[in-house]
């Protein structure tokens, strides 16, 4: 089981932290923040991207292809009706030259990726909500 922490600071900025690692999220000053850590939205794609560049350096590393280098970009809109982010573009840069077999193994593994797999198929999300009282709402 994963699981992080996200506590309110001040403003729009949360800090949120998981095991020994605490990292913030803010929103830029035309939202009401203070622009000091990336928005949910950013988080998402750099989660989706940071995993991306997990696979693809992990298959780099298995073959001996090449040990560090690698450089993923992920881009994506911001969608309406219902208010989401879509049409997400991962570009992996690959510090070698590969052949097609390699190309299409190292496409494969990028593929493999935890965060891309969950956002294909739909994770089922429950909402608990806990009152200062202790009660707990489902929704």
């Amino acid at each position: 089981m994963m699981e992080v922490t996200i506590t309110h600071l001040d403003q729009a900025k949360f800090s949120i932290q998981s095991r020994s690692h605490t990292i913030l999220c803010d929103q830029p000053a035309e939202n009401g923040g203070e622009d000091s850590g990336m928005t949910p939205p950013e988080l998402l794609l750099a989660s989706l991207g940071s995993c991306a560049a997990f696979y693809a350096m992990q298959y780099l590393k298995t073959r001996n292809l090449a040990e560090t280098g690698g450089e993923v970009t992920v881009t994506a809109e911001k969608l309406k009706q219902p208010a989401r982010v879509g049409n997400f573009r991962i570009h992996v840069v690959c510090p070698v030259s590969l052949s097609e077999e390699q190309t299409e193994g190292l496409m494969r593994s990028v593929h493999h990726c935890l965060i891309h797999n969950t956002l294909l198929t739909p994770p089922e999300i429950k909402i608990e909500l806990a009152m200062a009282d202790n009660t707990v709402a489902h929704g």
